[in-house]
Order: structure tokens, then C-alpha cells, then sequence
């Protein structure tokens, strides 16, 4: 067996600085000023080029694109997920509080800004239930009026629904806004602390809110929608007084399409393989609906609820309101940050799968501006969906080219086809609503794994899905992010301090606790803490040494006049060998006092390498390990030794 020895010198800081340097020597002096703008200002044709193509990606990847190996692909997938599109987007609108027309026209603009600017190639913008709920549920907060009213004349419905998308044109605004000036301060990492458990328990407890939302417009009922805590109790308690009020007529089309729409996303996910393109339940669902509407007159004659005027082609570029921004501020900023957290994870999701990256400042700026732009022709706010995402992926997409596709297929409906749904019920989208929801309802089954990965990840899941259950989406959502950011303090405060033993026949350090072949060192302890030590764990490191070193009041006691003695001392001067630990050699009276051989532990070594920062705090406590050590050891030698590791910039860490 082949042996390997290590031979190594111990250095003070101050002998590492002079032998290799320190980090200050290697730096380079700092520009000034007027250097730093002159080198930011200079462009080249070369550089422009490069940042052109950076920021408007379509110019990277449209040349390089493989049109006989990639274009059927393309077509298929964004004639698929265009036909999606539009009952969804129809769905959403009515989920969003607005005019149904005004989900098309979300369905569009974000999807042609995207293809242009957006670096991920099988992500599908759009209305999303989340958000559409959320922009929903702020509307209906300030704007109390009822448009289901059926009291209410046409002119009275067309002045609340024009007040409604105004406000949702606002938040679509300065949702675009936030991202821009996220993009521009390089704040695309804050995503971050929207971990997959809350992502994954707040999208899953939004579709119960969505799904409770939609009963009323699945019984025909004219109940207003409740904001606040607590809204999907109070709503239930709603629906179940105002059941005698039932509308019979919307209760059977809603029945009847549950029951097509159900089996169709079943087979849909069943046979995902094997299909080339899903089962276009919905489209078809919406056909047949208004076509029984229109030719039975259910509007008329069992007072079914319809969507009724869809105008053709496009409305004229306007500014949104811009007076009842400072109202929906704080509600724009949860919006935001959910949408982005939602895209980025998508985009991620597949990138990873496909073997390629994203950027994720530029998917800000790709979606600031898809917002800012859709919001000019009044459009709600969009992101990426998860249906839509999830069918373009499936269905052979490979560029963004496939949202080129997407649009047409919208296209085609808001200038021709669009007045052909005049007579769609509101009960059909309401069911599409509810059926869609699907995937997010499924999330459930990864709860069981969760809990064999991470007990701690779990209890994040749970607890955000019950915050945003019982309170309201957004609040539930802060509870969530403030609980995570809990769990990591926590976690910090939890790590154990573990002693380090030598591994036979070799100079490699491991956990004495973990591994059998470790031994102690004789008359050395050697302490490893993989964690900060701040104010939040100080003590609880403190007491974890004072533990591992056998530190007790009872030994303080017996050991607190030789304490006195080592204050008067007068000077204290350290040693250090080229192989060995420094042995401090006190002077007293002038007389050299001798270690004593009986005692336990002599020496104490403290490995910092696995903590990251330590704050004054913690810096104070380092200090005061001296008179413990003193204690420890012996009234008449004390041996404290560091293990100096380093940062990235490669300075030694000090305690002084």
C-alpha cells in the first residue's frame, strides 16, 4: 500500500504576508473616476453589434435557425398552443374582473414582444391564472361595483368594464416599469428568494382560490367577489345562502362541460407521448357552446350569462390610466415579483432539460417591456403559463419562432373570427378556468418526496399553502418568503460544531463522530463549525465549545484565581516552529513557567474554513476563547492555535 506524506509549514499572518503577499499587493489601483466613464463610454461597431444582439436575441438566433429540421416542429407547437390561447384567454379575462376581448389581446402582444426579446426558447407567455387572480382581486378591491350585476343596463356594464381594465392596464403598466428598472439595476437574483416550495405551495393554493372563484359564475349566481382574509370561506358561505338562486340552465352547461373537458385532459396527459398534439378540448368545448347559444337562445330565454360584444381588429394605443398607480403599488410589486419568479422558473426548467442557458436580467427586460407595450392597447398583466409552456414543450417546439405561429392563430381570431363568440356562456370559460388548474392541483403528489428530501422544505410548502389559503394570496405570499428566510436563520443556528480527528497513515482531517478510522491528537482538540458565526448563534456556539472542551462552571470556579494570576502576568511571548503548534511561554517574576504533563488538553485549534462571515459579535467571542483556554489548559500554560482560511479574494481571515 502506497503512502503519501504531507509535509507542511505553519505560518502567523504576518509570515504567509511576507512569504507569498498579501491580497492588497495583487490589486490593481482603483480608476478614477473620469477613467471609469471614458472606459464605460467608448462603443465600437463590434461592441454595438454584441450588445444589440444581447438585448434583442432574435437577431442571434434567427440566422443560425435550421429551417428544415426545426420549422414543422415550430408550426405544429405554436398552432397548438395558439388554439389554447384562445378560450384561456377568454377564461382569464373573466377571472381578471375585465371584458373577455382583453384576454385575447393579452394573448397576442406579450406573445409576438417575447419571441423578440425572451432568451428562452419553449416558454409561452400570456394570461396566467395567478396573476389574472391577483390583478382580479386588486380591481375588484377598488373598484366595489359588480359588472355581472344583472340589474345593471348594457351602458352602465360597458362604463364598469372600461373602468376595470384601465386600473388592470395601470398594474400591466407599471409591472413593466419594475422589471425595466429591476433589469437596469441588475436585480434579476431576487427571484432567488422565491424558493421552489413557496413557488410551488403559492400556485397551488392560488388554484383553490381561482376554483372557489369560478362557482359562482359555474351556478349563475351574481355574488361579488370578496377580498382580504379569509376569502374563500367567506365566498363558500356565499354560494351555499345564495343556492336557492341557482341559474339551472348554467348549472347543466357547466356539468356537461366538466364532464368533456375532464376526460380530455386525462387522455391528454395519459397519452402525452404518444399524441403529436393534445386533444383541443377547450376550442371545441367553446364551439359547440356558442353554437347551441346562439341557435337555442339560452341568453334570452334561461337568462344565461354570455360574453357578449367581441369587436374586431385592435384598440388604439393609449396611455393607461396612469392617477391609480399610487393606489396598486404595493399589490404591482407581489405581482411582479410573481411573474417573474414563475417565467425564470419555466425558462430554467427547460433550459436545463434542452441543454441550454437563459439570461435571467434579460427575461426581465423581455417581459418589462412585453408588459409596457401589451398595457398600451389594454391588456392585463402577462407572463409565462404553465399550461401553454408545458403543451409548446410537448408538442416539438424548438425556437421562439413557435410564438410567431402562436400569434397568427390569435391573430386571425381578433380580426375575423372574434364577433363568433358573442354567445359563448361564461360558464364554459369558467370551466376551462377550473379544468386548466389541473396541473397546479397535482403538485400535491410531490409532498411525500418533499418530506424524504427536506423536512424543512416541507414545512415551507405547508406552511405558505395555508397562509395563502386562509389569509389572501398576497399576504399569504409574504408569510411564505418571511418563513423561508426563517428556516435559513434556523439552519444557521443548528449547525453542530463538530472535533476533527486525523485520518490513519495520513495528514487529512476529518469528523471524529463520523468516521472510525479518525483519531484525536493527544493533548489537542480541533474544532470545526460549517456555518457564520453572528449574534444569532454566538452563544449557541459558545455552548457547544464549552461542552465538546469539558468547559463547566465548577472548573471556572477552581480555575478562577489561577485566572488572576495570568492578568498580572506581565508579558506573553509566542513561539512558533516550523512543524508544529505556537506554544506560548509565560514570564512571571522572570521565572519560565513549565506546562504541566497531567493535563488533558493542551492545545486548541479552532478550524474556520466553513465559516463564511462573522460580525463584531462574533468576533468579540473569538477574543474571549483566550481566557477559556486558559482555563482549560493549565493556570500556567495556555495553547491557542487558528486555522487561517481564506476568502475569495485570498486574504487570511483574521480575528484580532
Amino acid at each position: 500500500m502506497s503512502t503519501l506524506a504531507v509535509c507542511r509549514s505553519i505560518y502567523t499572518e504576518e509570515q504567509f504576508h511576507k512569504t507569498y503577499g498579501s491580497h492588497k499587493d495583487l490589486e490593481r489601483p482603483p480608476l478614477r473616476l473620469r477613467d471609469r466613464l471614458a472606459r464605460s463610454c467608448t462603443c465600437s461597431a463590434h461592441a454595438f453589434l454584441h450588445l444589440l444582439k444581447r438585448r434583442v436575441p432574435i437577431l442571434s438566433w434567427l440566422p443560425r435557425y435550421k429551417l428544415k429540421k426545426w420549422l414543422l416542429g415550430d408550426l405544429i407547437a405554436g398552432l397548438t398552443v395558439g388554439i389554447v390561447h384562445i378560450p384561456q384567454g377568454m377564461a382569464f379575462a373573466l377571472l381578471t374582473s375585465v371584458a373577455p376581448v382583453h384576454g385575447l389581446y393579452t394573448s397576442f402582444f406579450p406573445v409576438v414582444l417575447y419571441m423578440l426579446l425572451g432568451t428562452g426558447r419553449h416558454v409561452s407567455t400570456g394570461t396566467f391564472a395567478v396573476l389574472s387572480l391577483m390583478t382580479g382581486s386588486v380591481i375588484d378591491e377598488h373598484l366595489a361595483q359588480n359588472p355581472l350585476d344583472r340589474n345593471l343596463t348594457s351602458e352602465e356594464q360597458s362604463d364598469i368594464y372600461a373602468q376595470r381594465i384601465g386600473m388592470a392596464a395601470a398594474i400591466a403598466f407599471l409591472m413593466g416599469i419594475i422589471m425595466v428598472a429591476m433589469f437596469v439595476l441588475q436585480l434579476g437574483f431576487l427571484s432567488t428568494y422565491l424558493s421552489e416550495p413557496i413557488v410551488k405551495a403559492f400556485t397551488n393554493a392560488a388554484a383553490f382560490h381561482v376554483t372557489i372563484s369560478q362557482i359562482q359564475n359555474m351556478l349563475g349566481l351574481p355574488l361579488p367577489r370578496f377580498t382580504g382574509s379569509f376569502t374563500i370561506f367567506r365566498t363558500l358561505t356565499s354560494v351555499v345562502q345564495s343556492l336557492p338562486m341557482t341559474n339551472v340552465a348554467e348549472l347543466v352547461i357547466s356539468i356537461l362541460c366538466l364532464i368533456v373537458l375532464i376526460p380530455i385532459k386525462e387522455l391528454n396527459a395519459r397519452f402525452r407521448t404518444k399524441l403529436r398534439t393534445p386533444i383541443p378540448g377547450e376550442i371545441v368545448m367553446v364551439l359547440l357552446a356558442t353554437g347551441v347559444t346562439f341557435a337555442s337562445s339560452l341568453d334570452s330565454r334561461y337568462n344565461v350569462q354570455i360574453v357578449g360584444s367581441i369587436p374586431a381588429g385592435f384598440p388604439a394605443p393609449k396611455l393607461p390610466s396612469l392617477k391609480v398607480i399610487p393606489k396598486v403599488v404595493g399589490d404591482t410589486i407581489a405581482i411582479t415579483f410573481v411573474g417573474y419568479a414563475v417565467s425564470v422558473s419555466l425558462a430554467m426548467i427547460y433550459a436545463e432539460k434542452h441543454r441550454y442557458s437563459i439570461d435571467p436580467n434579460q427575461e426581465l427586460l423581455a417581459h418589462g417591456i412585453s408588459n409596457i407595450v401589451s398595457s398600451l392597447f389594454t391588456c392585463f398583466p402577462s407572463s409565462a403559463t404553465l399550461a401553454t409552456t408545458n403543451i409548446l414543450e410537448s408538442a416539438g417546439a424548438h425556437t421562439q419562432l413557435s410564438g410567431f405561429f402562436t400569434s397568427g392563430v390569435v391573430l386571425i381570431v381578433l380580426i375575423w373570427i372574434g364577433p363568433l363568440f358573442n354567445y359563448l356562456p361564461k360558464a364554459v370559460l369558467a370551466c376551462i378556468n377550473v379544468v386548466s388548474l389541473r396541473q397546479m392541483f397535482l403538485q400535491f403528489r410531490e409532498l411525500p418526496e418533499l418530506w424524504k428530501i427536506s423536512k424543512t422544505d416541507f414545512s415551507v410548502w405547508v406552511v405558505t399553502w395555508m397562509a395563502v389559503v386562509v389569509l389572501n394570496v398576497e399576504m399569504g405570499l409574504a408569510v411564505g418568503v418571511v418563513f423561508s428566510m426563517m428556516t435559513v436563520v434556523c439552519r444557521t443556528q443548528r449547525a453542530q460544531c463538530t472535533v476533527m480527528g486525523r485520518a490513519v497513515s495520513t495528514e487529512i482531517y476529518r469528523p471524529v463522530e463520523q468516521n472510525d478510522k479518525c483519531y484525536e491528537i493527544p493533548g489537542l482538540k480541533i474544532l470545526s463549525y460549517n456555518s457564520p458565526i453572528y449574534y444569532g448563534n454566538r452563544d449557541i456556539y459558545k455552548d457547544a465549545v464549552s461542552q465538546i472542551v469539558g468547559l463547566t462552571q465548577e472548573k471556572i470556579r477552581k480555575r478562577e484565581k489561577a485566572l488572576l494570576v495570568l492578568e498580572q502576568a506581565r508579558k506573553m511571548n509566542i513561539s512558533v516552529v516550523d512543524s508544529g503548534i505556537a506554544n506560548p511561554v509565560f514570564h512571571q517574576d522572570g521565572c519560565i513557567l513549565k506546562p504541566e504533563a497531567d493535563m488533558e488538553i493542551k492545545s486548541l485549534i479552532i478550524d474556520c474554513t466553513g465559516v463564511i462571515f462573522i460580525d463584531s459579535a462574533g468576533a468579540r467571542l473569538f477574543i474571549q476563547v483566550v481566557p477559556w483556554s486558559t482555563v482549560l489548559c493549565s493556570p500556567r500554560i495556555m495553547q491557542t492555535s487558528w486555522i487561517a482560511s481564506r476568502h475569495h479574494s485570498g486574504e487570511p481571515k483574521k480575528f484580532n
